[in-house]
């Protein structure tokens, strides 16, 4: 056999190999695909303080990054190239600092998005228990991305179990899990997130009604349509709450910016860019609580320059709250982006008797 058969004859066998591993990967990661039922009732926390129509409260929000996302980094789908920090150390200081922002801006209730229990790129760190015994405050938490291995880019992310968290004192009747519409089909789905909404229902002492809390992280990185189906049946739930007569306070992250707040105009059109979201999509009676003193998120294209006017920001994170309920005060907490790529977004309010 001449050297030339010899070398096809090689390159064909690694190439057979190769496909047959991709598939055999497929095939597994379709096997092991995190698949959620349409609602799943969690443990609720074992919060002890009672709440009364009249009441005032207060609310965080705050995308946590993962504790990975710090003003050091960029990431490899906003046009940067990192996966995870360097070192456990970077994570352990960015929970840190995450923690005495919460601690230094205390609230009756915490919606933390982006939170890692066990992920390669956190370096397996629990960070709900890590939040929780830091503030001392008992939470709930609601899986929406959960892969054995995940397999891009190179290096790839690996394994991730991460979620969201709400966090509080107060008695909390029960908790569930509610997934929203997935934006992906197969075989992307099969290692991409699986988003939700963390109901927290707190009974109101001297009533039947309810304050209903909704923690959520709404598509990222589809072609719109995800966003869009996720944020009506968002709407379809508020609505179903507030005609059962209870309050409600739904925040988080839209992945959207709000209609009408133009402080951050666009300027990178070459990388990732967020829809809009406006009070059309909202039901009767609700209204959007944002603020955009300064912006809640940047673009993860380059580490943080350090400057609003530089950098590519946006106003995406806020509330979303019942017309039962009176907004006193919603401000953005200028925290330069230190820790993570968002800045939480503290909401003031009184339960309207």
């Amino acid at each position: 056999m001449s050297r030339t058969k010899k070398f096809f004859k090689a390159a064909g066998i690694f190439l057979l190999a190769l496909a047959g591993l991709l598939i055999l990967g497929v095939v597994w990661l379709t096997i092991r695909e995190y698949r959620p039922e349409a609602e799943e009732a969690l443990s609720p926390p074992s919060g002890s303080s009672t709440l009364t129509p009249g009441a005032s409260l207060h609310v965080l929000t705050f995308n946590t990054g993962y504790g990975g996302l710090d003003k050091t980094q960029d990431f490899f789908m906003d046009g940067g190239t990192r996966v995870q920090p360097d070192s456990r150390e970077e994570v352990e200081n960015n929970l840190k600092g995450i923690s005495g922002i919460l601690k230094e801006n205390p609230a009756d209730i915490y919606f933390l998005q982006e939170v890692d229990l066990d992920s390669k790129r956190s370096y397996h760190i629990n960070e709900q228990e890590y939040y929780q015994e830091s503030l001392d405050i008992p939470g709930v938490f609601a899986c929406n991305f959960k892969c054995d291995f995940v397999p891009y880019p190179l290096p790839p992310i690996g394994k991730v179990e991460s979620g969201i968290l709400t966090m509080t004192d107060l008695q909390v009747s029960s908790a569930s899990r509610i997934s929203l519409p997935e934006s992906f089909s197969w075989p992307v789905k099969t290692c991409n997130l699986k988003r939700c909404m963390l109901e927290t229902r707190i009974p109101l002492t001297g009533t039947d009604k309810e304050l209903v809390l909704i923690n959520f992280h709404l598509e990222a990185y589809d072609s719109g349509e995800g966003k869009i189906r996720q944020s009506k049946m968002l709407a379809q739930k508020l609505q179903e709450e507030y005609e059962a007569g209870n309050y409600v306070i739904a925040g988080g992250d839209f992945n959207q910016t709000f209609e009408g707040m133009d402080k951050y105009p666009l300027k990178d059109t070459e990388n990732w860019a967020p829809g809009v979201i406006g009070e059309d999509s909202l039901p009767e009676h609700f209204s959007f609580a944002a603020d955009d003193s300064y912006p809640t998120c940047r673009l993860l294209n380059e580490p943080y320059t350090g400057s609003f006017d530089t950098a590519q920001v946006y106003v995406l994170d806020g509330f979303i709250v019942s017309d039962n309920i009176k907004v006193n005060q919603v401000s953005v907490i200028n925290t330069d982006f230190e820790y993570t790529d968002h800045q939480p977004v503290m909401l003031e309010a009184r339960l309207l008797p």
